[in-house]
């Protein structure tokens, strides 16, 4: 008999869960697609059943042998999310997600206004931005009373994993760091007064580390036993960090999904007012975060826009394209953007389209606005005195090596590439891992290649990068009266 571990991570657009042995040795993956909700314009949502249903199908099919004994249970998802359940965990509406849903601009500009920009700042190490959580409560108060009314307790997609299995209700100190303004960054405690205010009537969940346990399964469940314990969990891009060991301090996780991520971890509190300072996945650690607002999810649409073309063929033809695209520049903003902008209403952009260009100088193009965006990141982040040492590379947009290779030579930067790159659901194997013994990731997941940059490519990306930047504040104006129009109608 075989002793495993079950990792499942709940993504924008999927979930995905993996069996690993005690060494971690993947023994089974699998995968469940699923779409966020768009009900209009700005506006992000899931239905957290689907979360849970996923999960149990996905244990199912991957726990479905003799040989095999699950000791130990990771969960891990996508946020900060915004989920509002009742006196008997059912939700009264579905799950607000993360800063794509830039719903509670009137919100933020009150809270600002009432409790101070300053003062929010310095408490709480973040500004307010659309990946705040406390806003969007606000939203869902004012907006939804019958719904509000309801509400008792606030959940995200890892604990709600973790509630269903065990009953138990906690959050981890990570995703309690990203509902500003609710969390002290420096006490690392709910601050109680404001949480009052925004939040009346919801019960705030006790805080822990992500790795300790939430409690143990309580009856079993498609494969797993009662009495298996089960972690808290935490926010996915601190699990991909944990999952290629980019959690030490001095790493620089670079997380390459439907949306880009960036985790500094520090040895101490560094802030900057258009990144995210929290709380690290691992006890006495801190991170300057940043996150794009689309990446792979603009390839997906340039995907589905011609047909969906595989991204196969895809990437084949933007590797076809020269550095530069034939001339084009693409803001990827296609959601807004998060950092370093802060802008909900920032829009996509591509200039410099001739009838000559083809479909492989768009996605080159897409891919290259992604470098763009993580050097903006990074420059900010350096800026504010963030300590980066190392950068490791995960997800799946890391296959192939053509976007990963990319951002190496806008950023100028090399890039480790561990054996195993699918991400969350395996450091949230890891995390349950540490349940039942004492694993190493190092010795799990090495260093399998590193991705250098192209001294060729430096005077072209240098001048394409500040035609991008040159871009956004061109054409803000008119983006900003468009993003309105989606928003208002004409």
């Amino acid at each position: 008999m075989i002793d495993v571990v079950l990792g499942v991570d709940v993504g924008t657009s999927s979930t995905k869960g993996v069996v690993v042995d005690e060494a971690g040795r993947i023994l089974g993956e699998a995968v469940r697609r699923h779409a966020a909700d768009r009900p209009r314009p700005g506006h992000v949502e899931m239905d957290a059943q689907v979360w849970w249903d996923e999960f149990v199908s996905l244990a199912a099919e991957l726990l479905d042998r003799d040989d095999i004994a699950v000791r130990a249970v990771g969960v891990s998802g996508m946020g900060p999310c915004t989920l509002l359940v009742d006196g008997a965990g059912e939700p009264v509406r579905p799950a607000v997600l993360y800063g794509v849903d830039t719903r509670a601009t009137e919100q933020i500009a009150r809270l600002n206004r009432e409790l101070g920009e300053d003062t929010i700042f310095r408490r709480c190490g973040s500004a307010l931005s659309s990946q705040a959580v406390g806003p969007k409560l606000a939203w869902i108060r004012e907006r939804e009373p019958e719904a509000w009314s309801r509400a008792r307790r606030l959940l995200m997609p890892a604990s709600w994993l973790a509630q269903r299995l065990t009953g138990a209700y906690v959050l981890d100190l990570h995703s309690a760091s990203q509902c500003t303004p609710l969390f002290d960054i420096h006490g690392r405690r709910w601050i109680a007064e404001w949480a009052e205010r925004i939040a009346p009537g919801i019960e705030l969940p006790p805080l822990h580390w992500p790795g300790e346990e939430a409690g143990r399964v309580r009856t079993a469940v498609a494969g797993i036993p009662a009495g298996t314990p089960v972690v808290v969990g935490t926010i996915d891009a601190w699990s991909e960090a944990v999952s290629v060991g980019g959690h030490r301090v001095g790493d620089l996780m670079l997380m390459y999904g439907t949306t880009m991520f960036l985790v500094n971890t520090v040895d101490r509190l560094v802030t900057s007012p258009s990144m995210w300072s929290t709380v690290g996945a691992l006890p006495g650690t801190r991170c300057l975060a940043g996150g794009m607002a689309t990446s792979g999810a603009v390839t997906d649409w340039l995907g589905h826009l011609f047909g969906d073309v595989g991204h196969g063929v895809l990437f084949d033809e933007a590797a076809a394209s020269p550095p530069g695209a034939n001339g084009l520049v693409m803001l990827p903003y296609f959601a807004g953007e998060r950092t370093p902008l802060m802008d909900p209403e920032a829009r996509g952009v591509i200039a410099g389209l001739t009838l000559g260009h083809s479909r492989g100088d768009l996605m080159r193009a897409a891919l290259e606005a992604t470098a763009f965006g993580v050097r903006h990141n990074v420059e900010t982040m350096l800026a504010a005195g963030a300590d980066i040492r190392r950068i490791v590379a995960v997800g799946g947009g890391t296959r192939g090596g053509l976007w990963p290779r990319i951002v190496s030579d806008v950023t100028g930067l090399e890039q480790a590439v561990p054996r195993t790159t699918i991400g969350a659901s395996y450091g949230a194997a890891f995390l349950a891992a540490g349940l039942v013994g004492r694993p190493d990731i190092t010795a799990w997941n090495p260093v399998e290649s590193v991705v250098r940059p192209d001294p060729a490519t430096a005077a072209v990306y240098e001048r394409r990068f500040a035609q991008y930047r040159d871009l956004y504040t061109g054409t803000a104006p008119v983006v900003h009266a468009l993003a309105h129009d989606q928003e208002t109608g004409p």
